[in-house]
């Protein structure tokens, strides 16, 4: 069965550091993009970072570049998002999602979607 279950997720003060996890089924890894985006109270759903399934080209929204690093360990069928310097707008849950081959950003590239694990930041 295809899935993506996202772990890590917690209350944690302003400035301080997190690690999301996200573990894959192996059917749908091989070849996949791997990204995170995150859901804010009232807000849509918005993109963060995504991972090829090389590795070699890690893209960031605006907003959490040069503060989190998504990275991804194929043999394991892992995805992380290492969040640093968090700050309360932080506040979401956040999900994991594949994309078959290259993907950005646009959300409707991404077939497959974890449950969420929220992330709370507190001033």
């Amino acid at each position: 069965q295809r899935q993506l279950l996202e772990t890590g997720g917690g209350l944690v003060q302003a400035g301080n550091s997190l690690t999301l996890s996200c573990a894959a089924s192996g059917s749908i890894f091989a070849g996949y993009s791997m990204a995170w985006f995150r859901m804010a109270p009232g807000k849509s759903r918005e993109f963060v970072a995504r991972i090829t399934y090389t590795g070699n080209f890690p893209f960031y929204s605006d907003s959490v570049q040069g503060r989190f690093t998504i990275s991804r360990d194929n043999a394991k069928n892992m995805v992380w998002l290492r969040m640093d310097a968090l700050k309360p707008e932080d506040t979401a849950v956040y999900y994991c999602a594949a994309a078959p081959g290259v993907s950005y950003g646009d959300e409707s590239a991404y077939n497959l979607w974890g449950q969420g694990t929220q992330v709370t930041v507190s001033a």
